[in-house]
């Protein structure tokens, strides 16, 4: 019996990659399980595992009492002096050794359903400890069924994995029993056993894939700095060297683009963009727009955001089939990039100097210095802190200043506008009243050639408008301090027949 019970626990132990404990601990647990089908539940059994005879002894206890109750727990004193041991006390715990050689077809039945169960869970968890740490790893199988709704079921060895259609290169298949490489990504423990995800979609099956094809990237000379794919399509994968010797792009094509070709061909086909990585990052954003070639670029480095300039015929290549390329590109960056051609950028800067130099009253060459700053209309100048303003080389305080209070100026007016006054708010009102809204501002008693300037500089064009403002706002103005605006704005609503404040 010792050489075939020991025999049986190798075999699981080498068979299932179970320990040996775990093993002794199922029989253990079988055997007790039987026993107790067979004599009963309430006995107080214990099961070991004798290595030197190689069997699994199970022995009942009762405690040594002077009037037995319970003879399946109970043993007298008198007897169990007789009969096991004449030194025997009161309360003394004694183990008698059960026969298990006649436990019966039903009682063996149960003990090795037990002990197939106790295997079969030790195995799910032998499992689950193999594979939980090894997410992101590349892994081989072959394709052992395939699900309704084109999931597969990839047999790796001891165990299954689940490779979800979700997880899959579109429009790639597979038949039963080919062999499928992809990446873990996950590791799940359920009841029923560990379940192993998989997925060739993810970039990181990308990055292992030139690991294992780029002896530069597996040894560390060569680093892969991000990776992000449209899968079955586009992916871009950006690297980098510290040694001025090796050329990553170099290293990750091959010899006749060798390397390359194969990762390609795992993919189905999928078009690889290498991109030399750089910290600078202006460098990086135009490489990584690669094959479209850049002609100028706006950075915003707070919102990490940059706007490139191409030439038209760059434009769409730039921009990429269904927006891809542009999209990748930030993907793999982590920057926002806007796109615009030549003809809209000189759109843009026409319509932007046009406007400034019209709301702004400003000559041309403010008007570009504007816009070379990244203002690209009066609203923006006017929501900027005059810091801001002042930061700009050339432009002295003073004019910045009052550029400030020009766009402020504008906008208000604007809104003033989009409110409904004007033409819309004419159509309710009398015509005497809308008529004296756009009365000369000369005609309001004290204001003199000068303030009548600096009025409509701070965008005051209007007796209407005068009347209206802010008091806040209209002490701002140049000249004008509180008792001044009060009058001003009382001779104003005098004019147009309002009350005075």
């Amino acid at each position: 019996m010792a050489p075939s019970l020991d025999f049986v626990i190798e075999q699981v132990q080498r068979e299932k990659g179970i320990s040996r404990e775990v093993i002794i601990d199922a029989i253990e647990t079988a055997i007790l399980t039987a026993v107790r089908k067979k004599l009963g539940q309430d006995l107080d059994l214990e099961a070991q595992y004798n290595p030197e005879t190689g069997e699994i002894e199970v022995f009942q206890f009762r405690t040594v009492v002077e009037e037995v109750e319970d003879p399946n727990k109970e043993i007298s004193l008198e007897q169990a002096r007789r009969e096991l041991d004449e030194e025997s006390e009161i309360g003394d715990s004694i183990g008698i050794k059960v026969d298990t050689s006649d436990l019966g077809r039903i009682a063996a039945q149960t003990a090795k359903q037990v002990i197939m169960q106790k295997v079969r869970d030790a195995e799910r968890e032998s499992i689950y400890e193999q594979y939980k740490d090894r997410k992101g790893d590349l892994i081989s199988g072959t394709v052992q069924r395939i699900e309704r709704g084109g999931h597969l079921l990839v047999n790796l060895g001891k165990t299954e994995a689940l490779l979800p259609v979700s997880e899959q290169i579109p429009n790639e298949s597979f038949r039963r029993g080919e062999r499928v490489r992809a990446l873990i990504i996950d590791v799940r423990k359920e009841t029923r056993g560990p379940q192993i995800i998989l997925s060739r979609t993810h970039p990181g099956f990308l990055i292992r894939l030139f690991e294992l094809e780029v002896p530069e990237i597996a040894s560390g000379d060569v680093k892969i700095i991000n990776a992000v794919r449209d899968p079955g399509e586009r992916a871009k994968i950006a690297v980098y060297t510290k040694d001025s010797h090796i050329d990553p792009v170099g290293s990750c094509v091959g010899v006749r683009g060798s390397r390359v070709q194969n990762i390609v061909q795992e993919l189905r086909g999928e078009r690889i963009d290498i991109i030399p990585w750089t910290p600078d990052y202006t460098t990086f954003i135009c490489s990584a727009l690669a094959p479209a070639k850049i002609s100028k670029v706006f950075i915003d480095e707070e919102n990490r955001s940059i706007e490139v300039i191409v030439e038209d015929d760059q434009l769409s290549l730039a921009i990429g089939k269904r927006g891809q390329n542009v999209r990748l590109a930030s993907k793999l960056t982590e920057w926002r990039i806007d796109i615009r051609s030549e003809t809209e950028l000189e759109e843009s800067f026409q319509k932007a100097v046009s406007s400034f130099m019209e709301k702004l009253d400003v000559g041309e060459v403010l008007a570009r210095m504007l816009y070379n700053e990244g203002f690209e209309s009066v609203e923006e100048i006017a929501e900027v802190e005059l810091e801001e303003l002042l930061e700009i080389e050339g432009l002295e305080e003073e004019k910045a200043r009052w550029i400030h209070e020009r766009a402020k100026a504008a906008v208000r007016q604007e809104e003033a506008a989009g409110d409904g006054r004007g033409e819309e708010e004419g159509k309710d009102t009398p015509p005497e009243v809308t008529e004296r809204k756009g009365m000369d501002l000369k005609e309001v008693p004290g204001i003199g050639p000068k303030l009548l300037s600096q009025l409509q500089e701070a965008g005051i064009a209007t007796v209407e408008r005068l009347a209206t403002i802010p008091m806040e706002e209209l002490v701002k103005v140049p000249g004008v301090g509180e008792k001044k605006a009060e009058k001003l704005q009382e001779a104003a609503r005098s004019l147009i027949g309002g009350e005075s404040k």
